[in-house]
């Protein structure tokens, strides 16, 4: 059945997700704040500086008027830096009369700065339940520009109401694109925000010329330290074996097309992070995730010496090579 869906946020991931919903015969809006760029995407039917060289339907449209993006829409999905969230959710309130009550979608991956907030929480604090029909996590290994292009990517569709996950699973699953359902909303937004500290650093360790083992080792002992933290916070361990724990590690932690792997590439290559923030054109969350979850270890007494590795090189200065030589030259442990 045709469904009608606003899309806020019209970046790269917010574009490919528009294009698996209009694939699937959806009314698909996607609201926006640059003028320029919803014109764009409008009359020439483009989003050049996020996914250049793709050809978007016409049945995709832009809005950069939110009440009107969102108006009647049977599903409302939040595809927006973490820091612009609870900003934009402020503003989507009130504009639901609660007459018609729209399944909420996030599909953003980060912890907000200060409060350490998953953004699950940053939306149920700022919408109220009775304005919605349930709010659904939608997080997996998947790069816009692979998903654009109808590469094959499998995700995952977590809510506390399994109602709200399945029909979110309905609208998007096609040939390309598979869904499956997950009820531990903590374990699949804590795996999806602390991964891209694990990228970059992977991004890093390629920079200084470090080969698979490294990497592999970075990546393996990274998942145990997220499940570590996951875990304090209620998450179930098994998440971070699956698509939102390894998949997303795997994805973002061995890619080009990964930005926190590109920002930590960079790194490894000692181009200051003021600089590499600036060329990047997008939001790196990795880097603001990095602070939040060093501060959550911190307060929660959790041992996670990578995180902390990383916060230094990127907080305080520290030299990647001494804090790489200081990981491998901590005390002896077992691995469980």
């Amino acid at each position: 059945m045709k469904q009608t869906i606003a899309v806020l946020g019209a970046g790269s991931w917010g574009t490919a997700l528009s294009m698996v919903l209009d694939e699937n015969g959806h009314d698909v809006r996607v609201w926006g704040n640059n003028p320029a760029q919803i014109e764009e995407m409008n009359q020439q039917h483009t989003n050049a500086h996020y996914l250049p060289e793709l050809v978007l339907s016409e049945g995709i449209v832009g809005y950069t008027d939110l009440s009107a993006a969102i108006e009647g829409a049977d599903f409302i999905l939040f595809v927006i830096p973490t820091k612009a969230i609870r900003f934009v959710a402020k503003q989507v309130a009130p504009l639901l009369t609660g007459e018609k009550k729209p399944v909420l979608i996030h599909a953003s991956k980060g912890l907000e700065q200060g409060t350490h907030k998953r953004i699950s929480t940053i939306i149920e604090e700022e919408i109220p339940a009775s304005l919605h029909q349930g709010l659904v996590v939608l997080s997996g290994p998947s790069h816009a520009e692979e998903v654009a292009k109808k590469d094959i990517t499998t995700v995952a569709a977590a809510s506390e109401t399994e109602t709200a996950a399945e029909m979110v699973q309905k609208i998007f699953m096609n040939y390309y694109f598979r869904v499956y359902t997950n009820q531990d909303v903590i374990g699949v937004e804590l795996g999806a925000a602390l991964k891209n500290i694990i990228a970059v650093g992977a991004g890093a360790l390629h920079g200084l010329g470090y080969g698979d083992n490294a990497k592999a080792a970075l990546m393996t002992r990274g998942l145990a330290e997220i499940s570590r933290l996951g875990v304090a916070f209620g998450a179930d361990p098994l998440t971070f074996i699956g698509l939102s724990g390894v998949g997303d590690i795997i994805v973002t932690g061995t890619s080009i097309h990964s930005r926190n792997w590109r920002a930590g590439n960079l790194i490894g290559k000692k181009v200051p992070l003021p600089e590499i923030l600036e060329s990047m054109g997008m939001v790196v969350e990795g880097v603001e995730t990095t602070k939040a979850a060093y501060e959550l270890a911190q307060e929660k007494g959790i041992e996670m010496p990578i995180t902390e590795a990383i916060y230094r090189v990127l907080y305080e200065g520290a030299n990647v090579e001494k804090v790489i030589r200081d990981l491998m030259l901590r005390d002896r442990k077992a691995e469980q």
